[in-house]
């Protein structure tokens, strides 16, 4: 895993081997983040992520962005999620972007803009 500290307060995860499969996979990611860099917030590319993830039904999304809530650590995942067509996971990324917390985002100059403004 190769972490890029981008300013002060944002990070982004380099490469596309799937680090991000469970909520210890979750908590060992803000860990090595934070000392590492320092930072308060991540970008992740999508390709890091499980699929099961996008599948709300699993319950995996909430798990892992329920430690990312906890444990203070702002993050964006960056990718194409235009051929998810589940109507719950587009609603849950709609809301999630709304918020101040987990964003999804189609390029990381998009994801670096809304985490540094925060």
């Amino acid at each position: 895993m190769n972490i890029q500290k981008l300013n002060e307060v944002v990070a982004a995860v380099r490469g596309n081997e799937l680090l991000l499969s469970s909520p210890q996979d979750a908590l060992d990611l803000i860990a090595t983040a934070r000392y590492e860099t320092g930072c308060e917030a991540l970008i992740l590319p999508k390709e890091i992520v499980s699929e099961d993830f996008f599948i709300l039904s699993s319950g995996l999304a909430g798990e892992v962005l329920q430690k990312f809530v906890n444990y203070s650590m702002k993050v964006a995942i960056v990718g194409d999620f235009s051929r998810y067509t589940s109507k719950p996971l587009q609603d849950f990324i709609r809301e999630s972007n709304r918020g101040k917390t987990v964003f999804f985002a189609s390029s990381e100059s998009e994801a670096l803009e809304k985490l540094a403004a925060l």
